[in-house]
């Protein structure tokens, strides 16, 4: 890649962080903070301090960084440590900025604001991370646990998020924390989605003994690509082949009448499947 085009990929990369800090800024002001409900990781802690000291969520995001981001910036690339500095100096002062969305905005049903929060923050997360990017704080630290110890990332950050709900339902309320995991678990759901994709697609798996009739029919009606894999049955010593093809929902309905139709004997195994990339599926957003 050459350097004109790395600087356009970072500059891209950092759009799409300040407009995802700017999101989570508005989530949090505008449907936590009046609740007095938390959020996972650093946020999670710099809120409970300022219910504790009535000092700007932000200001505390940004102390509780820089301590981190100072510790973990020699473990981390230079891409993810760049672009994480830009997510957590732009996640401050949004929530400086939009400190005022608590007053002026005002949801009073507090399980729909533990909905929207979770809305507006997972999005928010996910389009982060889809450009290899974080905020800072404790994805900086589930990175590092992660190569020194092998440990998944969203184990790490749950973890982490149990014991910040656990600490805040003590200085708060037991029944707060509660919507606060409801907020947390929307979060993870929606942000999984963004990462992952909305538009999954279904891995079919066909065992047929009319292998040959079965593919001309898949791609000559469902016009999509099929692979033979083989097989051998380890009870009858038998080889097969094995029909392999990624279509979408809506086409399933047709594959499974096409194996029917074909061999009533078949085995068919359907699976959900995502970031499918190649000839007929769509490139990622990002």
């Amino acid at each position: 890649m050459t350097k004109k085009l790395l600087k356009m990929e970072w500059l891209k990369s950092s759009i799409v962080i300040l407009l995802g800090t700017f999101i989570m800024a508005v989530g949090i002001n505008a449907f936590i903070i009046p609740h007095n409900l938390l959020s996972g990781g650093v946020s999670g802690i710099a809120i409970i301090l300022q219910y504790l000291t009535n000092i700007s969520t932000g200001i505390f995001v940004l102390l509780l960084n820089i301590p981190i981001f100072i510790f973990g910036v020699k473990e981390i690339n230079k891409r993810f440590a760049f672009l994480s500095l830009v997510g957590m100096v732009s996640s401050s002062i949004f929530l400086i900025l939009t400190e005022s969305l608590s007053e002026t905005v005002w949801i009073e049903d507090i399980l729909a604001s533990s909905i929207y929060s979770g809305i507006f923050i997972g999005f928010s997360s996910g389009i982060i991370f889809r450009v290899r990017a974080s905020t800072g704080g404790t994805d900086i630290i589930s990175v590092i646990m992660k190569k020194k110890f092998e440990i998944g990332i969203s184990s790490i950050l749950f973890v982490m998020n149990v014991i910040i709900v656990l600490i805040g339902s003590i200085i708060s309320d037991y029944t707060l924390a509660i919507y606060t995991l409801i907020s947390m678990f929307i979060s993870s759901v929606v942000m999984n989605k963004i990462i992952i994709g909305l538009d999954t697609k279904k891995l079919v798996l066909i065992i047929t003994d009319n292998h040959d009739e079965m593919s001309k029919a898949l791609m000559d009606r469902v016009k999509r690509g099929v692979t033979f894999l083989e097989s051998e049955g380890a009870y009858s010593g038998k080889k097969k082949k094995v029909v392999y093809c990624v279509i979408s929902t809506r086409q399933l309905s047709v594959v499974k009448n096409i194996v029917i139709e074909t061999d009533p004997q078949a085995f068919m195994t359907v699976m959900d499947t995502a970031e499918i990339h190649g000839s007929g599926f769509k490139k990622p957003i990002f």
